[in-house]
C-alpha cells in the first residue's frame, strides 16, 4: 500500500498470545505458530511416558517368583516330588500368585505387567538354559517359541487380573 507520502503503510495485529501489537511483517517473519489449548492447571503433571509408567521392581519381581519352576528342576526337586506333576503345580501356583499380587493391587496396566514378567522371565530361562541348546536354528526356534509362551502366559494371567481388579472395583 502506498499512500500520498510515498511511503509504505504498515498494517499491525494484536497477538493474542502475548498482547503486542505485531506488524504483519514481523507476523510472518516469525513464523507460523501452532495454537493449543493448554487444559491442565498448574497442578497437574504432564502424561507419563508408558515405560515410565510401568511399575518395573514388580515385573522383576514377579519374573523372580517364576525363576522357582527351574530352580525346582536344577535342585532336582521336580524329579524326586514327581516329573509331570511339579512342574504343572508349580506353574499353577506361580499364575495364582501372579494374579493375587497384581489383582489385589492397584497396578495400573496388569496385562503389560505380566506379559513383560512372562517376557523376562522367558528371557531368563532361555539364557539359563542356553547351553543345552545345541545348534542355530534349534536355539533360533527354541528362544522364540518359549518367548512366545510366556507372552500368552503372562497376558492371560493379565486379563485375569484385570477381571479381579473390576471385581473389586479399583478400575
Amino acid at each position: 500500500m502506498r499512500g500520498g507520502s510515498g511511503r509504505t503503510a504498515q498494517m499491525s495485529l494484536l497477538d493474542v498470545q502475548t498482547g503486542r501489537e505485531m506488524t504483519l511483517e514481523g507476523r510472518c517473519a516469525a513464523g507460523p505458530r501452532v495454537r493449543t489449548f493448554d487444559r491442565m492447571t498448574s497442578n497437574q503433571q504432564p502424561p507419563e511416558s508408558l515405560l515410565h509408567s510401568l511399575n518395573w521392581l514388580l515385573i522383576v519381581g514377579l519374573a523372580g517368583i517364576a525363576l522357582i519352576r527351574p530352580l525346582f528342576s536344577i535342585v532336582g526337586l521336580s524329579d524326586a516330588l514327581g516329573k509331570p506333576a511339579t512342574p504343572i503345580v508349580l506353574t499353577v501356583a506361580i499364575s495364582l500368585a501372579w494374579i493375587l499380587i497384581v489383582g489385589l493391587t492397584k497396578v495400573r496396566r496388569p496385562v503389560l505387567t505380566l506379559v513383560l514378567a512372562g517376557l523376562l522371565y522367558g528371557v531368563v530361562a532361555i539364557a539359563t538354559s542356553g547351553l543345552a541348546l545345541r545348534g542355530p536354528l534349534v536355539v533360533i526356534f527354541g528362544s522364540v517359541s518359549i518367548l512366545i509362551t510366556n507372552l500368552i502366559w503372562g497376558a492371560a494371567c493379565g486379563l485375569l487380573a484385570v477381571l479381579l481388579q473390576r471385581l473389586r472395583g479399583v478400575r
